[in-house]
């Protein structure tokens, strides 16, 4: 971004390209930390930062879906922002055969997102979960994807020991365990240590979290996601499930 101006305006490669800025796509699962290295980047260039939920600015009704996105594209070049589009793939997604009207409309709206985006005098950021679904079209017209990967076992032992505050006594927590047999994302180890505080301040005054109040919250966390969690997935811990809380 700090040599976008001179390529594009010194060198002429916006009028050469017909573009003014800088369009990115971060890739990945829930909680991997897409949005927080949005938040990052938007402070490392001293930008304010507009986020949209592009599942809140589609809408069923003809021509409805370009006028939110022109208000938005005009409101973000007036107050020189990051643009920030979250949930990306309700709008991005692999363009469909056009059978029907709806169909035809559909990609009327992604034209004209991208033409948007094209002109657009600043940096968009766009997040989505699903990569391999972003239409191919669209996937080009990007000058960077970046992938969030869910973190592997050495990342989530240190988030582990990371994510709780040092006022809190972890001594009893097995990280090593927690890291090696769950396989989850940053937002959801921070989520579920935040419920293993809720669930210990409930039960004594000392701040203090112990193993059975995170297996529970991990179990809580799953469970929540749709997955299928059975004692045999807590190994040697799974007898402290069984405890009342």
């Amino acid at each position: 971004m700090r040599t976008l101006g001179r390529v594009h305006h010194d060198w002429g490669c916006a009028r050469a390209w017909n573009e003014a800025g800088l369009a990115v796509m971060f890739c990945g699962p829930p909680g991997t930390g897409k949005t927080m290295a949005a938040e990052a980047l938007a402070a490392a260039l001293a930008l304010p930062m507009f986020r949209i939920d592009l599942s809140q600015v589609v809408s069923k009704y003809i021509g409805e879906t370009e006028k939110n996105l022109r208000r938005v594209f005009d409101a973000a070049e007036a107050a020189d922002c990051l643009l920030f589009f979250d949930e990306a793939d309700a709008l991005f997604g692999r363009r469909t055969e056009v059978k029907d009207a709806h169909d035809r409309f559909a990609n009327i709206e992604i034209s004209y997102l991208l033409e948007r985006m094209e002109r657009f005098k600043g940096l968009a950021v766009l997040a989505t979960n699903r990569r391999r679904d972003l239409d191919d079209a669209f996937a080009r017209r990007l000058r960077y994807i970046v992938e969030f990967p869910v973190p592997g076992a050495a990342e989530r032992a240190r988030l582990w020991r990371q994510v709780f505050p040092a006022a809190v006594d972890v001594g009893g927590i097995d990280f090593g365990f927690l890291a090696e047999r769950f396989e989850i994302a940053g937002g959801t180890i921070r989520s579920a240590a935040f419920n293993a505080c809720l669930q210990a301040a409930a039960r004594e005054d000392e701040a203090r979290v112990d193993m059975a109040d995170v297996l529970r919250a991990v179990r809580h966390e799953l469970e929540k996601g749709g997955r299928e969690i059975g004692p045999e997935q807590f190994g040697a811990y799974a007898r402290l499930l069984e405890e009342a809380p």
